[in-house]
């Protein structure tokens, strides 16, 4: 044990041995010894001499430690020496005692070297993952520090391994739910290295629930306010969604961006921004801006930029924006923020500008923004960031460029207060060169893209000297280009004139009114024309570039309305000046210089240096659509032109022909729209009309049937009325129907006065019934008294209430029988004294009864009369109905005749146009041939036409 003594710092007798001797040792000790104490006491010595002799340690030990974790499991003590152990010998993070100056510089190579070792077996990392969920603190975390150094050594590697493992992922995101908050934290550093760089392992880690249980965690350690442990949770948020959409979109559709709002509510005070509250911040602005980023896919961008909206986190970095006593990088990261947030969404940008600043009046944020932005002693970085948030302002937002530029207008300037407008100008026109390019960018994006909003730009007109006229906003930009270097300017010779220049190439681009005004002032071609020719510095190549390019707009974008102008002329002045081949590689000189690739790259102006500050990112792509047009239109001749011109205006007119008999095809397919509808309408109209023409014949027949019914019966009421006049004529007949009516009278009368006698005799019986019932109950009364008179009359007393009672009921009942016969009998009598009298003034009534019966018979003639009047007028509704159907079927051939016409026009059409396709198509070959740009839509028009007609123009040219 003597080796054991010198490495424990016992005392020992003799030399003493060397580390590696020591380390041999100690490792042949791991090998061979049986007993576990022996091998963890070995191994604990490994761990202690580990650090001092990494390189020893990791070359002799590795393969036993290695075999220590797969044989000694069973005991968590070896096996977190073993693991701490490799963690020294694998990762570079020494402490700083222990590093002493003359330390190689391999020690880099070192650690990735002796993980390459590790991770040559794959079951190593294997085996590492499950010693990973062993809950034993003295297990997981070594088990977890080692993972983290060996994907900080070897990342690709080790997480291809983990990706292919089962479940390798799923276990180490149990880290995260761990309670030791040791754990925990170096669970939440070892995922970051994880998720670097790689989408699926990304993917998995988000779909395990991450974005919940960091959120979780931000929120338990107070977010902005909280420790180092949130700046790691929001370094891996931010691993987890940069560059990832399917994660940004997981994200959104979580409802996790409503969870970020909370972290913004900072309070007003000057106190309480630490160094850490400011890095957490800084880093919780960074991820907003990862979810909006302009590089991300559109449509995830923007549905990203409502839910910010909704849930108003755009309304709390806004308050942060205006807020007092903010740190200048925080203020600074959001604005940018806000810049991205609110960039191409109209919503976001409506909401931004009625947002106010806190002043006494109150001013929009855009102009206390801008004030900034031309105000030379604020930071650099920060007037670059106010910028860029005017520039995604007015982003597609046509409604804020007509805002900013109405505040320049004659007629909508206030006086009182400052507006946007004046302090572009403000900046445009001011000494320090940095505020002239940034004013001069700002206002070349209030006209990105609107032709309207450039020609509206040439009413301005600035005052610039008391006593002297106003001059145009147009012609001061060229007075101050022209004038140079003779105004003492601070900052960058070249960057006031680079901000101008690109300001003038994109108000005349794509509008001839403004180049038309430009050219009136005689002194701006011979101006540009001289620079171009000169052989200057290296600076000035970019002023000369930017020239030529401000020429070539003004020939290219010339409607030769100006004769000492037109296109020719410049063309044979570049020529005489300055030479085509100058002039096209002075052109060349924008897209090669170094820092238009810069700008190129991304929309947000990031420059190292003011000096550096020279291109804008939307001026690149104008330079990428103008440079090869106009390189094309300097070398076209002056016949080229013209013929150019003739195609233009043969295209024009085909264009117009097309639109014509497109316009004339439209009408007719609405025309026939119309009629189909109204062809829908009247057959509709006319099966309803036949339906009720046959609920009318229906009607109809059921009139007729009763009016042969009633004819019918009153055929038998006459014939009985005159067989009953003749009975009264015959011998004998009318005194035999009298005696029987008189004897049938007679009968009626006796009934009456029977049932009449049964009725008192009913009620005299009803009346007994009466007074036995009062008797009875006097009896009972007095049985009650006498109960002691026997049982024997009591029971018959009984016997005799009970049958006393029975007879009652059946009485009572014979009594609502009888009286129910007495009602028949009354209405019985009724109707025979009713008989009786007719009987007797039957003979008065006959007259009567011929009356009203010749009287029914012409109510029941008119009513016949009525009802083949309606019959009339249904058939000849019917009628007119069934000839309304037949000139609609007549109108229907008729439409269909002209559809057909029309067809047969559209065809000879159409075969005109392939004709003037033919024409076209052979002009424009002559075009290309000559290098003439032909716009594509009118090839893609073009091109239909001919594919449409293909068959006719071949059995034409047969």
């Amino acid at each position: 044990m003597n080796f054991l003594r010198g490495v424990m710092g016992g005392p020992s007798a003799g030399p003493q041995p060397s580390g590696a001797e020591t380390i041999q040792k100690l490792c042949d000790r791991v090998a061979s010894s049986t007993l576990l104490d022996d091998r963890r006491d070995a191994v604990r010595a490994l761990k202690s001499l580990s650090k001092k002799y990494r390189l020893e340690v990791g070359i002799q030990a590795m393969e036993h430690l290695i075999h220590v974790l797969q044989t000694d499991r069973s005991d968590s003590e070896i096996i977190g020496y073993a693991l701490d152990t490799l963690y020294n010998v694998i990762s570079n993070d020494l402490e700083e005692e222990e590093q002493e100056e003359n330390l190689p510089k391999q020690v880099d190579d070192l650690g990735s070297q002796f993980t390459e070792i590790f991770i040559k077996q794959q079951e190593n990392v294997t085996l590492l993952l499950t010693l990973v969920e062993e809950f034993d603190f003295h297990v997981r975390w070594p088990g977890v520090k080692l993972l983290t150094s060996l994907l900080k050594q070897q990342g690709p590697q080790v997480q291809q391994i983990i990706l292919v493992s089962p479940m390798g992922v799923s276990r180490l995101m149990d880290l995260l739910a761990d309670s030791r908050e040791v754990i925990r934290n170096d669970g939440v550093l070892l995922l970051q290295q994880l998720t670097k760089s790689n989408a699926a392992i990304q993917k998995i880690v988000a779909f395990e629930n991450a974005f919940e249980r960091l959120l979780d965690i931000i929120t338990e350690e107070g977010n902005s306010d909280g420790g180092i442990v949130v700046e790691d949770c929001l370094l891996l948020l931010q691993n987890l969604l940069k560059n990832n959409n399917s994660n940004q979109n997981f994200f959104k559709e979580g409802s996790y961006i409503q969870r970020m709002k909370p972290w913004f509510e900072v309070g007003d005070d000057n106190c309480g921004w630490s160094a850490q509250k400011v890095t957490n911040l800084h880093l919780m602005l960074q991820l907003v801006r990862v979810l909006v980023s302009p590089t991300n896919p559109p449509g995830a961008t923007s549905s990203c930029q409502k839910a910010m909206f909704h849930c108003g986190l755009l309304q709390q970095l806004c308050m942060i924006l205006m807020a007092t006593g903010v740190p200048a990088d925080i203020l600074t990261e959001t604005i940018n923020t806000v810049s991205e947030v609110i960039r191409g969404c109209q919503m976001n940008q409506d909401y931004f500008a009625s947002v106010n600043a806190p002043s006494n009046p109150p001013r929009p944020a855009i102009v206390v923004l801008l004030m900034s932005m031309v105000n030379e002693r604020q930071p650099f970085v920060l007037r670059c960031a106010v910028l860029y948030c005017f520039q995604c302002f007015l982003y597609k937002n046509q409604k804020g460029q007509g805002e900013i530029v109405s505040t320049l207008l004659p007629s909508t300037i206030d006086g009182n207060s400052v507006s946007a407008g004046q302090l572009l100008c403000g900046g445009l026109f001011s000494t320090d060169s940095l505020s002239n390019w940034c004013a001069a960018v700002a206002l070349a994006h209030a006209l990105q893209e609107n032709a309207t909003l450039k020609e509206q730009l040439l009413r301005v007109q600035l005052a610039t000297s008391i006593g002297n006229p106003p001059v145009s906003l147009l012609q001061q930009c060229t007075n101050i280009l022209s004038q140079g270097d003779k105004i003492d300017r601070r900052g960058s010779k070249v960057q006031t004139r680079v901000g101008l220049l690109m300001l003038l190439c994109t108000w005349l681009s794509n509008c001839s009114i403004a180049v038309t005004h430009f050219l009136h002032n005689p002194a701006n071609v011979p101006f540009l024309t001289g620079q171009i020719a000169e052989n200057l510095g290296e600076e000035e190549q970019l002023v000369q570039g930017l020239c030529a390019l401000l020429l070539g707009i003004s020939i290219y974008y010339n409607d030769n309305s100006l004769e000492n102008y037109r296109k020719e002329k410049l063309k044979q002045l570049i020529e005489k000046r300055i030479g085509r081949e100058n002039f096209i590689e002075k052109l060349g000189f924008i897209s090669k210089h170094e820092l238009y690739s810069r700008a190129a790259q991304k929309p947000q102006p990031s420059f190292s240096s003011p000096d550096h500050m020279m291109f804008d990112h939307e001026f690149t792509k104008l330079v990428k659509e103008l440079e090869g047009v106009i390189s094309k239109a300097i070398y076209k001749s002056s016949e080229e032109d013209k013929k150019e011109e003739e195609v233009k205006k043969t295209l024009e007119q085909h264009d117009n022909i097309v639109t014509h008999y497109k316009k004339v095809i439209r009408e007719q397919d609405q025309e026939l729209e119309e009629l189909k509808q109204r062809i829908n309408t009247l057959t509709s109209q006319n099966e309803q009309l036949q339906a009720t023409v046959t609920q009318q014949v229906s009607q109809i027949q059921q009139h007729k049937d009763q009016y042969n019914l009633l004819k019918v019966q009153l055929g038998k009421d006459t014939q009985h009325h005159n067989s009953h006049s003749d009975t009264f004529q015959m011998n004998g007949i009318q005194t035999e129907e009298v005696s029987k009516l008189k004897e049938e009278l007679e009968e009626w009368k006796n009934k009456h006065e029977l049932l009449q006698g049964q009725l008192w005799e009913k009620d005299s019986v009803i009346e007994k019934l009466k007074s036995s019932q009062l008797e009875m109950g006097t009896t009972e009364q007095s049985s009650q008294t006498s109960r002691s008179g026997g049982l024997e009359h009591n029971n018959e007393l009984q016997k005799e209430l009970e049958m006393l009672r029975s007879q009652i009921q059946l009485q009572s009942a014979e009594i609502s029988k009888l009286q129910i016969e007495n009602q028949k009998l009354q209405v019985m009598s009724t109707t025979a004294d009713h008989v009786l009298g007719d009987s007797s003034a039957r003979a008065a009534n006959n007259s009567e009864l011929e009356g009203q019966l010749e009287q029914e018979i012409k109510e029941l003639k008119s009513e016949v009369k009525v009802l083949s009047e309606e019959k009339e007028s249904l058939k000849q509704h019917l009628d007119s109905s069934s000839s309304t159907v037949a000139i609609l079927q007549d109108e229907k051939s008729k439409l269909q005749q002209e559809v057909a016409e029309s067809k047969k026009e559209q065809d000879d059409l159409l075969v005109l146009l392939a004709d003037q396709d033919q024409k076209l198509s052979a002009l424009k070959m002559k075009l290309k041939d000559l290098g003439v740009p032909v716009e594509d839509e009118d090839d893609i028009e073009s091109g239909d036409q001919g594919d449409e007609d293909e068959d006719g123009d071949e059995e034409e040219q047969d």
